[in-house]
Parts: C-alpha cells; sequence; structure tokens
C-alpha cells in the first residue's frame, strides 16, 4: 500500500474527528479522498502537522489526529520530547512512514534507511508507541481512538504518488470551516 490507500482505508475512521494533515500531497490526498469541514490541511510549514495538533489537542478536549509523514517529523524532531513530556490523551500522532519525501520526489529519507521513528519516540518518552504495516492501520486508529490514550502510530508503507488536483479552497475559508467544528 501507498499512503494514499493508507489514506483511503482510514478516512471513513477519521471523518469525525479533528484532523491537522501534512503538508503537500498527504493534504491533497485527503482533500480528493473524503474532504471534510473536520479537515485542516496544511498548505505550507513542513514538519508542523504534528505541532499543530497536539497544541490543539491541550487547547481542547475534543480528539486529534496529526498526520504527519517520515520526512516532516524529522525536520520538526523537537516535537516528539514535547510531546512525550507533555502528555494529552486525546492526542493521536499518525506518522505514514513512506521512507521517502513523497511530495518532492519520493527521495529517500533516513527513516526508509536504519532511522527508526518508532524507537526515537520512544526515546523521547512518548509511552504508547505502534508500529505497523500499512494494511494495520485502520485497526491501529481504530484501537488508538477507542483507548483514550496519547499514541503515536509509525505506519510502514511502500513509497510512491497519486496524481491529485491542487486543494482550491482558499486558506482563510480551510482555516474558517476548521475552528467552527472546535467550536461547536
Amino acid at each position: 500500500m501507498i499512503r494514499s490507500e493508507v489514506l483511503r482505508d482510514i478516512a471513513p475512521v477519521i471523518c469525525e474527528h479533528l484532523v491537522v494533515c501534512n503538508i503537500g500531497l498527504p493534504s491533497q490526498e485527503l482533500h480528493m479522498i473524503d474532504d471534510q469541514p473536520t479537515n485542516f490541511y496544511m498548505l505550507g510549514t513542513m514538519g508542523l502537522s504534528s505541532s499543530i495538533g497536539f497544541g490543539l489537542a491541550l487547547a481542547q478536549d475534543k480528539k486529534v489526529i496529526s498526520i504527519d509523514g517520515d520526512g516532516s517529523v524529522l525536520t520538526n524532531l523537537g516535537t516528539l520530547p514535547t510531546i512525550a513530556n507533555n502528555v494529552a490523551d486525546n492526542y493521536i500522532l499518525l506518522i505514514i512512514d513512506n521512507g521517502s519525501y513523497g511530495s518532492t520526489g519520493d527521495q529517500p529519507t533516513y527513516a526508509g534507511k536504519k532511522t527508526s521513528l518508532a524507537a526515537v519516540a520512544r526515546a523521547c518518552g512518548c509511552e504508547n508507541v505502534v508500529e505497523c504495516q500499512a494494511e494495520d492501520t485502520k485497526a491501529a486508529l481504530e484501537a488508538a481512538l477507542a483507548g483514550d490514550r496519547m499514541t503515536i502510530i509509525v505506519s510502514k508503507c511502500e513509497s510512491g504518488n497519486i496524481t491529485v488536483p491542487v486543494i482550491t479552497l482558499d486558506p482563510v475559508v480551510i482555516r474558517d470551516r476548521f475552528m467552527k467544528q472546535v467550536r461547536a
């Protein structure tokens, strides 16, 4: 499975939760697969999906799922010790680890070589870390949502992209409709 197939598989599970999605192709894929006002699509700021989603989880009680990529997490490794030391049991970080920078041409990341993001998260102090294969991501996510415990899921999938249209929604519209869902 590639990232877009993982997103298609989990779309029914995440559609009623607040979702902060990684920049580039992951946001475009999720938008194409199942656009929801509860989805906040990152159109810039590589590496900050996990930080923004975590801050949102700390600020309110609804469940928040950050969908991030291995390349983005590697650019903002400081988010993992922050998450570990400020537990929010309504927060799930789903790292879709395809071992590449998918939005820029599938150049390999270190997670595609020797670096294990699950091991890094554990070393930072994250207590509930689940590593799974792509086809098991939906079940891992469902268990995390049912568990009411902060969870880091590292979903190992194949590298590869599908052709998707750009998101034509204005960033202000994305923000405003998402904020309405946060307040609801």
